[in-house]
């Protein structure tokens, strides 16, 4: 009951992190290692257990979904789908620790993104005196890579997307999570299927079962929050939650 609970309470804090900012991997992994699942089938089981924490997200923003730039909603989530199962493809092939010494550098690149860059994006503009952004293509590409990330390890993607959108497009961030967490629920979607397929997810039930309740309940309780907190403080909580994990991440070495 002591692993159960604190599975349990892991999985809440994971989907309240992934609903609100990101980073709910950081809490999900950690957890199932530290009660003795090997890396590679915790990294598996946190991707399962947080998809229905980001479905549940994705259900309470469906109204407040917007598109990317000039890039389709039904192209990105397309390319979310195949690049998360790519991602998970990778998992089940490659070490690990493959990621390892270049998530912290990903990830600190997105947060100094998000804090600067829609300054960034202005003074780009001014200088050139016309508008920057990506093109459809450049989205889809940039989205498919960071899917690829998302379905082998997952860290932050959710604020890499954020980033990527921000500097690319000028997007706000506010206005940008609620696509966040949709394309979330797609990666997760696409790597779980080939998960439960082709891995050992379905070795460790309870925990499993503890961190999926876990995280249904706190991704819908999570989205219910950030959609009635003003955008400006929205932002700071984003910006906030990537700036703990990226120090979190260096620390973890």
């Amino acid at each position: 009951m002591f692993e159960f609970s604190l599975v349990l309470l892991a999985g809440v804090a994971a989907g309240v992190l992934n609903a609100m900012g990101g980073g709910g991997t950081f809490v999900a992994l950690p957890a199932l290692v530290a009660l003795g699942l090997p890396p590679v089938t915790a990294n598996a089981v946190s991707r399962v257990a947080l998809v229905p924490g980001a479905v549940a997200s994705a259900w309470v923003y469906r109204h407040d979904l917007a598109p990317v730039g000039p890039t389709s909603t039904k192209a990105l989530t397309a390319t979310s789908l195949m690049g998360g199962a790519a991602g998970a493809g990778l998992l089940l092939v490659l070490p690990a620790s493959s990621f390892d010494s270049a998530a912290p550098w990903l990830l600190a690149f997105a947060t100094v993104v998000l804090a600067f860059g829609r300054h960034l994006s202005t003074a780009l503009n001014t200088a050139l005196g016309r508008s920057v952004g990506m093109s459809s293509r450049a989205v889809l590409i940039g989205q498919f890579l960071l899917a690829v990330y998302g379905g082998y390890f997952g860290g932050a993607v959710g604020i890499m997307m954020l980033a990527l959108w921000n500097i690319g497009l000028g997007l706000d961030t506010a206005v940008s999570n609620p696509m966040r967490i949709a394309q979330l629920a797609a990666v997760y979607l696409s790597a779980t299927a080939l998960f439960l397929i082709a891995s050992d997810t379905l070795s460790a039930p309870l925990l499993l079962t503890a961190m999926l309740v876990g995280a249904a309940a706190g991704g819908f309780a999570g989205a219910h929050l950030a959609r009635r907190l003003p955008a400006r403080l929205l932002r700071r909580v984003i910006l906030t939650t990537a700036v703990v994990m990226t120090v979190l991440y260096f620390l973890r070495g």
